[in-house]
């Protein structure tokens, strides 16, 4: 405004000093931006000139150069100590190689205040910056052709299940050709939770990709060989193998190599979880993701992208297949964890299937039960049933077995109705070992009901029934203890 103004009032016949004094500026601007312009209108009348350029310097805004313009408050003490701060940090490098433990550039500029130096954050960053003679990376835009790259990633989300608040990881899988985002809920980031996401994934879009892309996760990388090569994960390569991707591992501490999956893990989270974050179940966490991923998803091809997938093919088996012997208390031991057998096979070998979230026990090729995997250590897992004809015969043991102390509903209904009668409470539980934990639970409630008064339904008299009451509660309490005493020696 200040340059058209001054042109405008000088091609209205006003002198430099009337326009200086109406604009308010200095004599020497209105007469440099004048004498400017008249020259860069004559250039115009030579055949020879560069129109364009000309036009340019005339309706270009003011320019001030500041290249030679000294910094007031940096002074030769505080560079010194700048210089000294990023010797340090040089040394720092040298030792320790690879790392994650580098000063910010906040704490080296509060590092210079602590000294008594006067200083803004800014100009220490430029100096920073100038020392280090750090330029702006240039990326460059990649296209993928559908089913042509697919990108993996784990991020954690913090959720309340059932009450108890825990860390859990989602393993978020991405398509960058067709802007479709995935991901799946872990207890953890080992390798069987590693691989069932890809399984997972791999059956639900209907086929394969031709790469996935990793960085170099342990999962991904086994180990490392000198400065470049890496020793990929045999399971990982054997997952490759069957699906037929190729395996693509980014560069150390390049996740700009994997960008899409990298800000997928981001968007998911905060899409899913900013908003809502407790549970019933982690499986009721799963099913909300899922609902929200396919609304996230609504605007991606991969419709389209699953049309360029390689073949599909049958879910891959994971399990940890080994041989383990049961022990005395019919029990076997996995991941230093314990899962119950039926006690008929004490002592002999059974075949495990171990899979990221449960455990399955086979004798003579045939499946004999079922686990739910433990997460922790030396932790039980407990299947009252396979206990039952053990308690037939030592009904005096069942009340501070593991078996019954790990179902607390149960435990409660035998402390309170069943006490004093294990062998009925054994026989109901032999009678219905085929049905449902809450089926057994509704027997045992129904039973309770329809002969919890039963002593008081006899047709006695009021102090008689009191007596025989008494008697029966006492011969009860012998009972007990006699059968008590009895198993215990």
């Amino acid at each position: 405004m200040e340059k058209h103004s001054i042109i405008k009032l000088k091609q209205e016949g006003f002198s430099n000093r009337s326009v200086a004094k109406m604009l308010n500026i200095d004599r020497k601007t209105n007469s440099r931006y004048w004498n400017e312009y008249n020259k860069q209108t004559e250039e115009l009348k030579n055949s020879y000139a560069d129109v364009l350029s000309i036009q340019e310097k005339i309706t270009e805004e003011p320019k001030y150069d500041s290249s030679n313009r000294k910094s007031r408050k940096y002074t030769d003490e505080i560079d010194a100590a700048l210089d000294d701060i990023l010797l340090e940090e040089r040394k720092k490098d040298s030792i320790l190689g690879a790392h994650k433990q580098g000063l910010t550039k906040q704490q080296i500029h509060q590092q210079i205040v602590n000294q008594g130096f006067d200083i803004s954050y800014t100009t220490i960053v430029l100096k920073i910056n100038e020392k280090n003679k750090i330029t702006k990376e240039c990326f460059i835009k990649q296209t993928y052709d559908y089913g042509d790259r697919l990108e993996y990633d784990f991020g954690e989300v913090k959720l309340l299940i059932n009450g108890i608040l825990g860390t859990y990881h989602m393993a978020v899988i991405s398509s960058p050709a067709s802007d479709f985002r995935w991901a799946y809920l872990y207890k953890n980031q080992k390798k069987e939770s590693f691989l069932d996401s890809h399984v997972q994934f791999f059956d639900m879009v209907g086929g394969s990709f031709k790469q996935v892309v990793y960085d170099n996760m342990k999962n991904v990388v086994a180990k490392f060989i000198g400065r470049n090569e890496k020793e990929l994960n045999k399971d990982l390569i054997k997952l490759s193998i069957y699906y037929g991707f190729k395996i693509n591992v980014t560069n150390c501490f390049s996740g700009n190599e994997k960008g899409f999956v990298e800000g997928s893990v981001k968007i998911i989270r905060n899409y899913t979880f900013a908003g809502k974050y407790e549970f019933a179940s982690l499986e009721n966490a799963q099913m909300y993701l899922n609902s929200q991923l396919l609304k996230l998803n609504e605007n991606s091809k991969i419709a389209e992208e699953k049309l360029h997938l390689l073949p599909y093919k049958p879910k891959l088996e994971l399990a940890n297949i080994s041989l383990n012997k049961v022990n005395k208390y019919s029990f076997i031991q996995i991941e230093n964890n314990f899962y119950s057998v039926p006690e008929y096979l004490v002592g002999f070998d059974v075949t495990v299937k171990s899979y990221f979230d449960r455990i399955i026990i086979y004798s003579n090729n045939s499946k004999v039960c079922e686990h739910k995997k433990i997460d922790g250590l030396n932790k039980l897992s407990v299947d009252i049933t396979h206990y039952l004809n053990s308690f037939l015969k030592k009904p005096g043991a069942i009340k501070n077995s593991a078996a019954l102390k790990s179902l607390p509903q149960l435990k409660t209904i035998y402390d309170e109705h069943f006490n004093t009668n294990s062998k009925k409470f054994i026989e109901i539980l032999i009678e219905n070992k085929e049905k449902s934990f809450e089926s057994i639970i509704e027997i045992f409630n129904n039973y309770t009901k329809t002969n919890s008064n039963l002593v008081d339904n006899i047709v006695l008299g009021t102090d008689l029934k009191t007596t025989t009451k008494q008697q029966l509660s006492q011969y009860a309490l012998l009972s007990s203890r006699k059968e008590e005493k009895y198993y215990a020696n």
